[in-house]
């Protein structure tokens, strides 16, 4: 690996040597960055011996990278590396060793050992490269590939002469590598080493003295090779001379130094090189055979023909195990005589090895508000070829959001380049592609899957803008009315939609009595049965909200519109019933034209629309051709002149029915008496008796008896009172007792009567031998008016009516649902009797012989201002015509009201009377 930078600063001190302190060790160099390590080109450097034990330290990393001990666990600082020599202690920080380390197995030969790591530390990511140079130790001693050589020797060999020998071996390098020979004492050889400059050691056996093969025919030499350390190792080989005959030419190559060039890859069996010696010498010192003298791996890589001096492959060259090979080859004759060579073979690199990526750290999800930049991945490319072939690009070949940030020494981030979004893509599984720049470049991938976290950044959103419901009136209470839905496509509580009435157009306090919503469906409930006569419509804001933090929520109007439906019966305000159930009569002339209208039936209904669409019809009639009934209109009009044998007494039986599905209907019955005058009519209704109830008349006759003894009881104390006190009371009050004035001779009306809804009061008396009646106007006080003498005939002077007389609020008609009318109907709602009915006659019979009422007299009154006073008109009844149409027709109530025709006779009168009552005797 590169040095340094400038500026860095050293670390370490210089390590003593093993030998001399057995299993201890210092920091030999090191070197700290001035500033704290973020950038990944920054280095830190240790030195320590090989072998040492498992647990050793090394170094304290933490101090050294200036990290507090407190943040190790926090930043999760570890070791990457291709292989685990060393680990790191989260507790205190310190580098320790945790395999064995053989410095020859790592760097076999090589002068500088260095091993390669990366610290990575997270939060934030960081890359820290710290090299651990291994140190020697003299742990291997030299040895010889063989142990023991012989060497033939020609006797007439001159002195000088040099004989190679195989050098020894020493893993070891530096001090402790190889150092020197030595040869055991011998008289006619001694020991050179040639090229000793050049650091090849190579031991040369020269020749001292002529040998003489009859004298010694053999010699032994002990060859011992010597290290440098301390204590020095030594390695020994046994060297056995054996003289021979006169062989005087050596064999003699063609080139001293071979060198090939070779393609790595070559399949094995391929011829590398032939190489040729020849020798000048005959016969069997002439024969030239070849040996390899090359120690180490040479012989697994390469074999050797020894009779022609080819060489092969044996296995296949991989340039990155071996760059090159240097042979030696001998070349030896028949007589004994060698001669050696070298073959250098250099070895050409190919793109045979494809890049790798290999992640350090890698995130496995993200948060999809992640800013742009953000780190996911830290990774690192590596390839074995070298030059171009072993310059690799990483690349993303996807389109996803995003990209490679190069860092230093081949390491890449992997970082965000774009906004994120769950909803849309909830996963990227990202491939990144290192390519080398050799020909034909070769690749590889590496795949990462990176899954988004979920934030609550989507509102829910409804499926409808606003949402319009039809509810019929009369629901059940408790029923499902509409159902509202929100769709959140967030995730977990994110995406958890609850629902909720937030605004509404009704009141506060009423709303929960009217509608509720289920927070889990959205479903709208009832909470009541809607009335479409008092409830038309009403709106509803609804609201949808997540449980994301913080939440989000959406709205959403629901305007609900309440239905019509025929619930609601019409309603007769005119004619109405008496208290009793008893009908209301009206007067005819008897001279009525065609035409003529003799009243108006008038009947509202509270719904709307078709519901509400009256029309009128006859059920019942006492003759069926007389009168004609308006279908729309409720007009009743007479449809030819009464004849002669008509009945004064017309009964007609009126249906309303509504527009409805099913209708709904409901009955007037009018009681019409053709008659000039009402004295006319008065005959007719005395003799229209309604059947009489023996149960009625038992309690009838049972309330008088009760009565009576009351009545008497007082008149007996009131008398006893007065005989006691002796006070005489005046003429008028005994004149009450007198028999002849408290006989009744006939029919006639109560002397006495009040009552609190008219303008005025009658006394009326009727005379049993005369048809005269005669009655007074009463004015109307609130007290009660004291008893007056039936004998003052004297006050049959009509008096004129109350002017100032008006309906009470409890008696003005209303619809169905209005509080101020009776249940039953009765326009107004007074409490008359038989002798209040002759009364209102006789009063009605007077207005009209004064010419002041008529039944075409104000226009829009339908008479009653005749019957109830000169100030009562349709102004004092509720208008019912919003509710009433009439297709195709501009008529309302109101320019529908009881016009009548002019010609009316000046006697006849459109009043009301009651009848079907008994005569009070």
């Amino acid at each position: 690996m590169p040095e340094a930078a400038a500026g860095l600063g050293r670390m370490g001190t210089s390590a003593q040597q093993r030998s001399r302190t057995p299993r201890r060790w210092q920091v030999l160099s090191l070197f700290l960055l001035p500033l704290f390590c973020r950038a990944l080109s920054e280095q830190i450097r240790y030195s320590i011996p090989e072998e040492m034990a498992r647990g050793s330290v090394v170094g304290n990393l933490a101090k050294d990278l200036r990290l507090p001990a407190r943040d190790l666990l926090t930043r999760n600082l570890r070791v990457s590396a291709e292989k685990q020599y060393f680990a790191l202690n989260t507790e205190n920080g310190n580098l320790l060793v945790s395999d064995r380390i053989d410095r020859e197995s790592l760097c076999p030969q090589n002068p500088v050992c260095v091993v390669p790591l990366e610290i990575v530390a997270e939060n934030p990511l960081n890359v820290f490269h710290v090299n651990v140079m291994i140190e020697d130790i003299n742990d291997n001693p030299p040895h010889f590939p063989q142990n023991s050589t012989v060497l033939q020797i020609n006797e007439f060999a001159s002195p000088g002469a040099r004989f190679d020998l195989e050098s020894a071996i020493d893993a070891d390098v530096g001090p402790h590598s190889l150092q020197s020979y030595q040869l055991s004492y011998n008289e006619h050889f001694s020991l050179m080493v040639k090229d000793k400059a050049e650091g090849k050691n190579v031991p040369e056996l020269v020749l001292e003295r002529p040998l003489d093969r009859e004298q010694q025919s053999s010699h032994l030499l002990v060859l011992t090779a010597v290290d440098g350390g301390d204590p020095v190792r030594t390695g020994t080989t046994q060297i056995r001379i054996e003289v021979t005959d006169a062989n005087d030419n050596a064999p003699v190559f063609s080139q001293d130094v071979y060198r090939v060039t070779l393609p790595e890859n070559l399949p094995p069996g391929t011829s590398v090189l032939k190489v040729t010696a020849t020798d000048q010498d005959e016969g069997i010192n002439a024969d030239i055979t070849y040996s390899l003298k090359t120690p180490g791996d040479v012989g697994s890589m390469f074999t050797l023909d020894h009779q022609s001096g080819e060489i092969k492959s044996k296995n296949p060259i991989d340039f990155e195990i071996s760059s090159s090979y240097t042979i030696i080859m001998e070349a030896k004759d028949g007589g004994g005589m060698a001669t050696k060579c070298k073959i250098i073979l250099e070895i050409l690199d190919e793109n045979d090895n494809a890049p790798e990526v290999v992640f350090t750290s890698v995130s496995s999800s993200i948060t999809e508000d992640a800013e742009p930049g953000t780190v996911i991945a830290l990774f690192k490319t590596h390839d074995k070829d070298s030059g171009e072939n072993g310059k690799v690009i990483c690349l993303i070949k996807e389109d996803v959001p995003f990209r490679i940030q190069s860092s230093a020494n081949n390491y890449y981030k992997l970082v965000t380049d774009g906004a994120l979004d769950r909803e849309q893509t909830p996963e990227y599984n990202v491939t990144i592609t290192a390519i080398d720049r050799g020909k034909p470049p070769l690749s590889s991938s590496r795949s990462v899957t990176l899954y988004i976290r979920d934030v609550n950044d989507n509102a829910p959103v409804f499926q409808q803008p606003a949402y319009l419901v039809h509810v019929p009136e009369n629901n059940p209470p408790g029923a499902s009315i509409a159902q509202v839905s929100a769709s959140d496509p967030d995730l977990g509580p994110n995406g958890q939609v609850s629902y909720a009435i937030v605004a509404s157009d009704l009141e506060a306090r009423a709303l929960s009595s009217y509608v509720s919503v289920s927070a889990h469906s959205g479903v709208v409930f009832a909470q009541r049965a809607f009335d479409h006569e008092q409830l038309r419509a009403f709106e509803l804001t609804l609201q949808a909200r997540d449980q994301g933090s913080p939440a989000l929520s959406a709205n959403v109007s629901l305007r609900v519109l309440v239905g019509d439906r025929n619930d609601n019966a019409p309603r007769v305000l005119y004619p109405a019933l008496g208290p009793d159930g008893s009908a209301l009569f009206d007067t005819v002339p008897r001279a009525a034209q065609p035409g003529y209208l003799v009243t108006k039936v008038v009947a509202v209904d509270a719904d709307s629309g078709h519901n509400a669409w009256l029309s009128y019809h006859v059920l019942q009639a006492s003759e069926p051709g007389l009168f004609s009934l308006g279908l729309r209109t409720g007009e009743v009009r007479t449809a030819r002149a009464l004849g002669d044998r008509d009945s004064a007494r017309q009964r007609l039986l009126v249906a309303v029915r509504d527009g409805g599905q099913p209708p709904l209907s409901a009955t007037a019955t009018l009681l019409l008496v053709f008659a000039d005058s009402v004295q006319e009519a008065l005959p007719d209704l005395n003799d229209h008796h309604t059947p009489s109830d023996p149960q009625a008349e038992l309690q009838f006759y049972l309330v008088v008896a009760l009565a009576l003894i009351s009545v008497l009881f007082l008149l007996a104390v009131i008398l006893a009172i007065a005989v006691r006190l002796r006070r005489s009371s005046s003429l008028a009050t005994w004149r009450c007792f007198q028999h002849s004035l408290c006989t009744k001779t006939g029919p006639g009306i109560s002397p006495n009567y009040n009552e609190g809804t008219l303008p005025y009061s009658y006394n009326m008396h009727v005379a049993s031998d005369s048809q005269k009646t005669m009655f007074n106007f009463l004015s109307m006080t609130p007290e009660m008016v004291p008893p007056q003498d039936l004998s003052n005939e004297a006050s049959s002077i009509q008096a004129p009516p109350n002017t100032d007389w008006r309906f009470s609020q409890a008696q003005r008609p209303g619809t169905s649902g209005s509080q101020n009318g009776d249940e039953t109907g009765t326009w107004p709602n007074n409490q008359f009797d038989t002798e209040m009915l002759q009364a209102m006659i006789l009063a009605s019979a007077s207005e009209a012989a004064d010419g002041s009422s008529t039944l075409g007299a104000g226009a829009g009154t339908m008479g009653l201002s005749a019957r109830y006073g000169p100030q009562f008109t349709l102004q004092h009844v509720p208008d019912y015509r919003q509710n009433v149409y009439i297709p195709g027709s501009n008529a309302t109530l109101t320019n529908a009201a009881g016009k009548r025709d002019g010609k009316a006779p000046a006697g006849g009168n459109g009043n009301k009377k009651k009848s079907g009552k008994k005569e009070k005797k």
